[in-house]
């Protein structure tokens, strides 16, 4: 694979050597997104209810947390140091920081959570902390250092309204500036201070706990269930003992559960949905006059389409997930989805049949995609 911002390495070299196994530095690694996003566009993002944003500043060696939307008043009254601004899913509402993401393609995108962008006045930061997943920390303008240490303690500080670690003790140390990249795999302690007025790229990717993974697959299960019979007893004897639960019932309760199967299409189904299903504050926005399908349909042979900034998108085989939701493409249409979803675009021309072309329509008028 072609070298390109990991520091020299290919892709390749950075997941083997790098991936999930310990930090990687990049100087002016990608340089052309440090200026993607401005502290304007920031501040208004924060005013939107369909955007979470929260301010983390420190006040008399105590930490505080508050949660937007912001107005711009409230913005103008923060002092000159010593908080920062951060702004989830900014890849979903800023053209330019979806585009971030295609640089990290080579990695697949059901591990991929989004693009949180953070402004800080000077001496800013969110505290000594650690992440449960991997994160491309990508510096854009102003100055921050970074500390970073592999530590086995974890403990935090008790009681505090965001998650700092209690002893931080840092083993490395880089002064990054706009345009420069550091990699941290999960439980990498670390800590970035604003020297100046910064905006800071953070690209998370998610690990979906167990725990949560299984609650979410056993709801997913229900919604298929379709067991029979009813619990019966006619030959039940008198008891003494009314209180206690019985045996027979416990044994009934087993046999039904027991019923209950699921085969590996089942969990790819789930994941498939899971991994696609949007936040709760992301919107579509649909087209205010569509097109008509015939239109459409020309529209996406000569022109091609792309997946809106906020849609997900993912295949297996002929299957294909988008936005929570589960499609069979017809057959010999498979390459189509899997190409749309790949590169998050399909360009002209576009040889589809009309049965792909109608989906695409319905896709179009839910604003999943563009022309």
């Amino acid at each position: 694979m072609k070298k390109g911002f990991l520091a020299g390495l290919t892709s390749a070299q950075f997941m083997r050597r790098h991936w999930q196994k310990q930090p990687l530095f990049a100087r002016d690694a990608l340089a052309q997104y440090a200026h993607a996003v401005s502290r304007e566009d920031l501040y208004t993002l924060a005013g939107r209810d369909d955007v979470e944003a929260r301010i983390v500043m420190k006040r008399r060696g105590r930490w505080q947390i508050e949660h937007g939307p912001f107005d711009r008043s409230k913005l103008a009254t923060l002092p000159r140091r010593d908080w920062t601004l951060l702004v989830q899913g900014v890849d979903q509402k800023v053209r330019q920081a979806a585009r971030l993401l295609d640089e990290f393609s080579f990695i697949p995108y059901a591990r991929l959570d989004d693009v949180m962008v953070s402004y800080a006045a000077p001496g800013g930061g969110v505290g000594p902390h650690f992440d449960s997943y991997d994160v491309f920390l990508l510096q854009g303008c102003g100055t921050r250092r970074w500390q970073v240490s592999r530590q086995r303690d974890l403990a935090l500080v008790p009681d505090a309204p965001v998650k700092i670690l209690e002893r931080f003790e840092p083993q490395h140390e880089w002064r990054v500036q706009a345009g420069d990249l550091l990699y941290l795999p999960p439980q990498y302690a670390h800590d970035g201070v604003a020297l100046d007025e910064c905006i800071t790229y953070s690209v998370g990717f998610r690990a979906p706990a167990a725990q949560a993974l299984a609650q979410h697959f056993l709801e997913f299960l229900q919604d298929g269930l379709d067991l029979d019979g009813l619990y019966a007893d006619p030959d039940l004897q008198p008891t003494r003992t009314p209180g206690r639960l019985p045996t027979r019932m416990i044994d009934h309760a087993t046999a039904v559960l027991e019923r209950v199967r699921w085969t590996r299409r089942d969990v790819a189904h789930f994941m498939g949905a899971h991994l696609t299903e949007p936040k709760n504050n992301v919107v579509f926005e649909a087209p205010s006059s569509p097109q008509s399908p015939q239109a459409f349909a020309r529209g996406v042979r000569r022109h091609g389409v792309r997946l809106a900034p906020p849609t997900r998108m993912l295949t297996s085989g002929r299957d294909v997930y988008i936005n929570g939701e589960r499609h069979r493409s017809p057959p010999g249409a498979a390459a189509v989805y899997a190409a749309l979803a790949d590169t998050r675009a399909v360009q002209p021309p576009v040889a589809a049949s009309a049965e792909v072309v109608a989906l695409l329509y319905e896709w179009y008028r839910a604003g999943y995609i563009e022309i």
